[in-house]
């Protein structure tokens, strides 16, 4: 009996210590890769087995005895959440299975403002290390003004084709059914809405004056006007590789669908991509005759009715503007003083 109470006496003892061991091992900070950070990959569906193995493959916890301790001590209802996931600093197991329990899954950042081709998202697009720019081009170059401009949340494998389809996927989406009904109300086809919304956007970053800059080109279309959107005449030019960053007045007679001096009515298609408030803007015009408008130099524009009064526009805030600009560059001290 002394014997069998001894045995009995040191099991516990060694099962004690096995616990206090894993209760230790849980909530001890722990690094098994040498690397600077280290990625983990958890498919749909893997089993908890499965991902402490892959734990402990990927050195983010020690062994799979106390990776199973800690799923047991989060609760039974503890569910991971599928996703890649970056470790860059010593966890303890808890902390592993919190993090996936959490869901913080690596995503990149990426910000597509409003009023970009698809020449310029390609740029932003490489900058983020996701792949070329020409990449980018080739899988949207049919989706111009189709791709919505926002905050993408994206895992570091997406290639170009995958994020321009959640891009048309966004714009399809905020074209609500009542922007939807609004346009079909107004007589505008889904592409014409986009083609009037991206030349809206590239027209002012105002947003009290999308409506009327709306009205505007609504306006001139209602009479047969040519467009005579300076901006239709930049993306042509793109197109033929041909802009430099200067817009010239030969540039106005290139032949190109998209030149609105030369073709009257809408271009081919978008010119950009419009944000919500362009394309509400188009539905929701502003009711008034202008049928002109010019920069105040400011971020702002004065509007006009007739062109007498626009010409009377740009001469003050256009030809006196720049001619005043030029007067006090040359007046003012140069470096050597007078």
């Amino acid at each position: 009996m002394k014997t069998l109470a001894t045995l009995v006496l040191l099991l516990a003892l060694a099962a004690g210590a096995a616990a206090a061991w894993l209760y230790l091992g849980i909530e001890r900070s722990y690094r098994g890769y040498s690397s600077e950070e280290q990625f983990v990959d958890i498919p749909p569906g893997l089993s908890t087995r499965a991902i402490g193995s892959r734990l402990v493959a990927a050195g983010i916890v020690h062994d799979s005895l106390t990776f199973r301790a800690a799923l047991w001590k989060s609760g039974r209802e503890t569910r991971l959440r599928a996703g890649e996931y970056r470790f860059a600093e010593p966890l303890s197991p808890l902390q592993a299975v919190d993090k996936l329990r959490r869901g913080d899954v690596y995503v990149i950042h990426i910000t597509f403002p409003e009023g970009l081709n698809v020449f310029d998202m390609s740029k932003i697009f490489e900058s983020k290390g996701f792949g070329s720019a020409a990449s980018f081009v080739d899988a949207g170059r049919n989706f111009e003004g189709y791709l919505f401009p926002e905050t993408y949340a994206l895992s570091r494998h997406t290639d170009a084709p995958k994020l321009v389809r959640q891009m048309n996927d966004a714009f399809e989406g905020a074209l609500t059914p009542e922007i939807r009904a609004a346009a079909t109300a107004r007589g505008l086809t889904v592409r014409q809405l986009a083609t009037l919304a991206s030349i809206v956007e590239k027209e002012t970053g105002n947003p009290a004056e999308r409506p009327i800059v709306a009205s505007v080109y609504e306006n001139r279309l209602r009479i047969g006007m040519p467009l005579q959107c300076d901006p239709t005449v930049i993306y042509a030019l793109e197109l033929a590789g041909r802009y430099d960053g200067n817009i010239r007045r030969d540039d106005l007679s290139y032949d190109s669908p998209y030149n609105t001096y030369r073709y009257p009515g809408l271009p081919p298609g978008p010119i950009a991509s419009p944000g919500l408030a362009s394309l509400d803007a188009v539905v929701h015009p502003a009711d008034s005759e202008y049928l002109y408008f010019v920069s105040r130099n400011d971020g702002s524009h004065v509007f006009a009715k007739t062109l007498a009064e626009h010409n009377r526009n740009v001469q003050k805030y256009q030809v006196e503007y720049f001619r005043a600009g030029r007067a006090g560059r040359a007046g003012s001290p140069g470096r050597g003083g007078h």
